[in-house]
């Protein structure tokens, strides 16, 4: 069991959960409205490995007007979720032994894929701004296999620069480097510009999801896109592990690639000023730290035993080290919580912290 869910699940009666990166919303009504169609004209049954056809056009539509980048429909797959997605991605990329790099800090699943496709997993440390380096990033490069990027970043909250991220692909195609590009939190930042990784380089598979953008975390719906050679080969993996993400899902994921963007509007904005209200009650409370500039956490340094403490006092937050070696003094934050669940952890917090 991963460090997050192991902490969620432990949480005592009463506590508040700043833990689990889950949205709070409900699914929007008209992708709840397409599901239940879908059901009612009996669209159950197997679809195409690679996804209903008429999804896969809608997700190369969004790919082209949200994020400047073209594919075609038999060069996405849809999955269950992003970590099918990552899963698949890392396990048709990486032979015995090969190396893959990721930020340290950085998601979990990274380093899990990595082993279990038995590669090498190695961290890339981050600056005091939370951010990727591009000449330590550079220095990893010779020789490894894969870059996985994630941006807005989780646990972190950072949003990379375009400059930042093009740098990285283009070196990384010079070195032979596959970079994987997360971008399930995309819609989620806060002042500053969202840059696809492959507006910048053939060398890259973009992984994306309706989970967060549409609080779709129970639908279980994600996708790959990548070069016709990765996704030949990705299909395979998909197929013998899944066959195909379920139907119901990806009818009401059309819906939703199809529907606009109001209902995740709203949600941004709503993030934007629960970000806003726990990251004041934080600095009140002495704690120093970049603002988050995308997702919903906040990365703060802390030592162990005022974790331990924050913990007792009622309020479920994730340790550092979950999310790699360079994390320890450290904490994660979710704000995908309820502002008077944040306001009232914040109350809780403060007889901790003196």
């Amino acid at each position: 069991m991963s460090g997050i869910r192991k902490f969620f699940q432990q949480a005592r009666p009463g506590a508040i959960s700043l833990g689990l990166g889950q949205p709070d919303f409900p699914t929007p009504d008209h992708i709840k409205d397409a599901a239940i169609d879908a059901i009612r004209n009996n669209l159950t049954g197997y679809t195409f490995n690679t996804g209903v056809y008429e999804l896969r056009e809608a997700i190369c539509s969004k790919l082209a007007v949200e994020n400047g980048i073209s594919y075609t429909p038999d060069q996405v797959i849809v999955t269950a979720g992003a970590g099918e997605a990552l899963f698949i991605t890392i396990t048709t990329l990486v032979d015995e032994g090969d190396r893959v790099l990721f930020a340290d800090p950085g998601f979990v699943s990274y380093e899990a894929c990595a082993v279990l496709a038995g590669g090498r997993p190695d961290g890339v440390p981050l600056d005091d701004t939370l951010h990727l380096d591009v000449e330590a990033c550079k220095e990893k490069m010779d020789g490894a296999k894969v870059f996985v990027l994630n941006s807005p970043a989780n646990p972190t909250g950072t949003v990379e620069d375009p400059g930042t991220i093009r740098a990285i692909v283009e070196y990384a195609a010079d070195a032979g480097v596959t970079v994987i590009s997360d971008e399930v939190y995309e819609h989620f930042i806060y002042g500053k510009e969202h840059a696809s990784a492959a507006r910048f380089g053939e060398n890259v598979v973009t992984i994306n999801a309706t989970s967060k953008t549409y609080a779709m975390t129970g639908w279980r719906l994600g996708y790959m896109a990548a070069p016709d050679a990765i996704v030949g080969q990705a299909v395979k993996v998909h197929q013998y592990c899944q066959t195909c993400a379920t139907s119901i899902s990806q009818y009401a994921a059309i819906a939703a690639y199809t529907g606009g963007n109001d209902c995740v509007r709203m949600m941004k904005d709503e993030y934007a000023q629960r970000r806003d209200l726990l990251y004041d009650g934080l600095t009140r409370l002495g704690f120093d730290f970049p603002k988050p500039e995308g997702a919903f956490y906040m990365f703060v340094p802390m030592e162990r035993e005022l974790f331990q403490a924050i913990i007792n006092a009622g309020v479920v937050i994730i340790p550092g080290d979950a999310f790699g070696a360079n994390a320890g003094n450290y904490a994660r934050f979710s704000y995908a919580a309820s502002r008077e669940n944040i306001t009232e952890a914040l109350k809780r917090i403060a007889t901790v912290t003196g």
